[in-house]
């Protein structure tokens, strides 16, 4: 099974203010991070698990990106400027689209997302 890669999107990076770079290392660590804990589950995994392995993964991303966006106006109304809530909402989304980016997991990745929805069996059919 091909190995999943993930980078910090240009976007993402570019939109952090010009400080010390400290949120891009961040950035960067939790991406190594995220992209390492994928690989080792998936070297684990059995090829028709990957799909479920990176699916969870996935939930967790927009777990942490719905956190992040929450934090937006809360942090607008405290006065505080939100953009590093905002980018680290945008990276998470950006992995998401990384990781359909992955040819030999996409249409498996979407299936399996779509199997969780209506996990009860329950399908809407032509009548």
């Amino acid at each position: 099974m091909p190995e999943i890669e993930l980078g910090v999107p240009k976007g993402v990076v570019e939109s952090l203010p010009e400080e010390e770079g400290t949120a891009e290392r961040d950035m960067r660590r939790a991406i190594a991070g995220i992209q390492s804990r994928l690989n080792d589950a998936l070297d684990e995994a059995d090829p028709d698990e990957a799909a479920e392995v990176v699916a969870d993964a996935v939930e967790r991303m927009e777990t942490q990106a719905s956190t992040y966006h929450e934090f937006v106006p809360e942090l607008r109304a405290w006065g505080q400027s939100p953009i590093y809530a905002i980018a680290w909402r945008n990276l998470y989304l950006e992995l998401i689209g990384q990781l359909y980016d992955h040819e030999w997991l996409a249409d498996d990745l979407d299936r399996e997302r779509n199997f969780r929805l209506v996990e009860d069996g329950i399908r809407l059919s032509d009548l």
